[in-house]
């Protein structure tokens, strides 16, 4: 049945939809590639809160979407900015998710990775929290997440980019929390297109001395670092920063407008996987990796290559309200009941941005039940009062 969708610059277009969803082969473990994908949270529809109140989750949506990655084999990277971690979801919440992904991971054997971090902290009448203070809400937060059991992922930090001096500042804090890691941790370099208060962070805006501190972190404690997470939406950098790790250190590629090039990598490495375009891309990217575990590497660009149109369409600017588009994609696709976002994200992305996603992922295949995904984008376009 065809479906009228708005365009951009104004009116509509006829689609007909696909009537199968992509097939894909199962649920064996991934071999060649550690692929963790960045889950959102699901929002309690029926909670009577604002903007300005603690997150309502719904916590048996949330646990089921993640059992859904795990099934396919995918890690789950937990309380990330996918997860609205600084973007309606404090770290109250935060733990709250923490504690029970975690046992969730443990319940069924899932691989998870848990964000770290010092949003607990907040300026008060103005006044920047100190270089102790941030120090002191990073180790809370990792005493945390190691007390679970799960992996831990030193996030890049909006307060410690507002108080720290200089690259010093930088190697101290994350020196002292590496010393205390239990185990290897990832290390997460978050642009400011994700976030404009990181800017700057590492000690410059160069980011090319940036690198410098962050790669002096990692040589200095390589031991407790199991690998890196890099979101600068910079293929070629990512790579010569990939070249330059100690031996045993890993990159996790994050960004996600260039994943299947850094994924495949070349003759001299590799990126691994920590992404937010996997949560809506799921079953799809796991099986683009199990071809890329037989050394097939055409197929696995094949599988995957066509999905960058509908990531860089996600991601664009202003890059940090993707999690909009992941979320309306898990609504069509079943995962959840209702289109609603904690702090009231939904409306943070215009029809026409969220019916040509609809258009590029039902293009792909990715909706399980493509009629549901139809009649679903149809009851948008009627609440928008968008004729069919």
């Amino acid at each position: 049945m065809t479906i009228h969708l708005p365009r951009a610059g104004g009116g509509t277009f006829a689609y007909d939809p696909r009537t199968e969803p992509l097939a894909v082969s199962g649920s064996a473990p991934l071999v060649s590639r550690t692929v963790f994908s960045a889950a959102h949270v699901v929002a309690d529809p029926y909670a009577d809160v604002s903007q300005d109140d603690p997150a309502a989750v719904d916590w048996d949506a949330t646990l089921a979407f993640r059992r859904h990655l795990w099934s396919h084999g995918l890690g789950v990277a937990e309380a990330m900015d996918t997860a609205q971690r600084g973007m309606g979801l404090d770290w109250a919440g935060a733990a709250e998710l923490i504690r029970r992904s975690a046992a969730e991971a443990k319940a069924v054997d899932g691989l998870i990775a848990c964000g770290v971090g010092t949003d607990q902290l907040t300026p008060k009448n103005g006044v920047t929290p100190t270089l102790a203070e941030v120090t002191a809400a990073y180790e809370e937060q990792l005493a945390l997440v190691e007390g679970t059991g799960a992996q831990a992922i030193l996030m890049a930090s909006r307060a410690l980019a507002a108080v720290a001096r200089g690259p010093e500042d930088y190697l101290t804090v994350y020196g002292g929390l590496l010393r205390q890691a239990s185990e290897p941790v990832i290390l997460h370099w978050l642009g400011p297109m994700f976030d404009p208060a990181l800017e700057g962070y590492w000690g410059s805006a160069d980011l090319d001395a940036a690198t410098e501190t962050f790669l002096e972190v990692i040589a200095a404690h390589s031991d407790k670092v199991d690998g890196i997470k890099v979101s600068l939406l910079d293929a070629d950098r990512e790579v010569a920063l990939r070249r330059r790790l100690p031996n045993g250190v890993r990159c996790y590629t994050g960004d996600d407008f260039n994943y299947p090039e850094l994924i495949a990598g070349d003759d001299q490495g590799f990126s691994h996987a920590l992404l937010g375009i996997f949560d809506p891309l799921g079953p799809l990217a796991a099986e683009a990796v199990r071809v890329l575990d037989t050394g097939d590497a055409k197929g696995f660009r094949e599988l995957l290559d066509p999905t960058v149109e509908l990531s860089r369409h996600l991601f664009q600017k202003p890059t940090r309200f993707y999690k909009t588009g992941v979320v309306f994609l898990a609504w069509l696709a079943g995962h959840q009941s209702h289109f609603s976002m904690v702090g009231g994200l939904q409306s943070a992305r215009s029809l026409p941005h969220l019916a040509h996603a609809y258009h590029l992922a039902d293009q792909l295949g990715l909706f399980p039940d493509p009629a549901l995904a139809e009649a679903r984008m149809k009851s948008l376009l009627d609440v928008y009062g968008v004729g069919r």
